[in-house]
């Protein structure tokens, strides 16, 4: 296991898990919530950015480096993740807050803003994974047979990344493999081109990280999402993709969201893909911020 090396870390505890954290800057609050195969870390080149304008806060979720690891066996379901960031809220005094969330952090924050609007100022949501929108964690053949009818290009981009991504990389959690299903994984979301080039610190970090995807892939799924939910989302969104994810993210999600939220705008990262924030972050940032601003109060 690699060394965990970020100057200025502090932590919180509760809900039974210690989740550190890193802030700088004043203002309004900016909370930066990653997603999988990931930590804290992800958002180093946002931070000095964000900073110079905005109270910037990015925390590692429960299990991921440096807190403990998840226990051997347990699933890592979503909603606890939901309860963390927001009482994450309340304890740093961060609220209403502008959040930032990537991929699983993503979908964490929108749940987040369901459950408890008053905490949130805007919402910035990149490429998360609202699969519930389309189907169930299990669906049955009916279930895709009604989305095949009524979605075609969408329930054969959802076979294509079952097949392709998913199935694959369970089958080598299942079997033990956790190098190939972790590699499997990541060439699926970012494209095998974007993952071969990362350096070997972020790939480390992946490695870190990866016993909380492995339960998550071996676990029960997404919470339910209702259209009626997402509707109810009032507060200003921007919605980023890369311009290289896959079609599941980049369109089909997005585009689901995007008809469903009553105050929404959309950006694409040029040359870039589910990591957009890492491998475009001067683009990102720019994107971002400016969309803040805009809701500065």
């Amino acid at each position: 296991m690699g060394t965990f090396v970020v100057e200025g870390i502090k932590s919180v505890r509760f809900n039974g898990a210690s989740l550190a954290y890193m802030e700088r800057g004043t203002g309004e609050p900016v909370v930066f919530v990653h997603g999988g195969y990931s930590d804290l870390r992800t958002w180093l080149a946002q931070i000095p950015a964000f900073a110079q304008e905005y109270r910037t806060i990015s925390y590692s979720r429960r299990y991921a480096r440096p807190n403990g690891d998840i226990p051997k066996g347990q699933d890592d379901q979503m909603m606890p993740h939901v309860n963390d960031l927001t009482d994450l809220l309340v304890a740093l005094n961060a609220v209403p807050a502008h959040l930032v969330g990537n991929s699983w952090g993503a979908f964490i924050c929108l749940l987040a803003a369901i459950k408890q609007p008053a905490l949130v100022r805007t919402l910035v949501l990149c490429e998360p994974p609202v699969l519930p929108l389309f189907v169930s964690n299990a669906p049955k053949p009916q279930e895709i047979i009604r989305l095949l009818l009524r979605r075609p290009r969408t329930a054969i981009a959802l076979l294509n990344f079952g097949i392709k991504v998913l199935q694959p990389t369970e089958k080598a959690y299942r079997q033990g493999d956790y190098e190939r299903g972790t590699r499997a994984f990541l060439r699926g979301i970012l494209g095998a081109e974007a993952y071969d080039i990362l350096s070997e610190a972020r790939k480390e970090q992946m490695r870190e990280n990866e016993s909380t995807n492995i339960a998550q892939m071996l676990g029960a799924g997404f919470p339910l999402l209702s259209e009626a939910e997402v509707r109810g989302v009032t507060v200003p969104t921007l919605l980023v993709t890369g311009e290289r994810s896959p079609a599941l993210f980049r369109r089909d999600l997005t585009l689901r969201l995007a008809d469903f939220l009553p105050n929404v705008r959309r950006v694409e990262i040029k040359e870039a893909s589910h990591i957009m924030h890492e491998q475009r972050p001067a683009a990102f940032n720019e994107e971002v911020l400016s969309f803040l601003r805009h809701y500065r109060t």
